[in-house]
């Protein structure tokens, strides 16, 4: 082992890192939330997706990658499931004909409406393993801005 990589650095990385534990974290909540919105055929990514399009006027893709944070690629590629399974449909934007918007189906807005109870049951789960669960969220929404 070499000398200015010792284990104890590995070790201190392990305990403190906040990326880890973020990370490792998110994994483990999104894999509850995938395996309770498995029966509708959803990811929560899926989720998440349809539930930013739940407006009155269909959002712009680029609104909607701001909103997730993703890149517009990356909401690009994700859309292409939804997009053939019929629950969203990309639209010309009338204002802006270079612009996309997104607009849910009514499919799409059958499955988001089937899938709400779902998600309030895994969160109310979740809220219970949290001493302070508001507290964690405004924690979490200042390392977001």
């Amino acid at each position: 082992m070499r000398d200015d990589l010792p284990l104890q650095l590995t070790l201190e990385v392990r305990d403190r890192c906040l990326c880890l534990h973020l990370q490792r974290a998110a994994r483990a909540v999104a894999r509850t939330f995938d395996a309770a919105l498995q029966p509708l055929d959803l990811t929560n990514g899926q989720f998440s997706i349809l539930m930013a399009l739940n407006r009155p006027d269909a959002p712009r893709l680029s609104d909607v990658a701001a909103l997730l944070a993703m890149d517009r690629t990356t909401l690009t590629a994700s859309l292409k499931p939804l997009q053939r399974r019929a629950l969203l449909e990309v639209v010309v934007d009338e204002a802006d004909r270079r612009s996309r918007r997104l607009r849910l189906t009514e499919a799409g807005r059958d499955r988001l409406a089937a899938a709400v109870p779902i998600w309030r049951s895994v969160h109310a789960g979740l809220d219970k393993k949290i001493a302070d669960p508001d507290r964690l969220r405004a924690e979490l929404l200042k390392l977001t801005r």
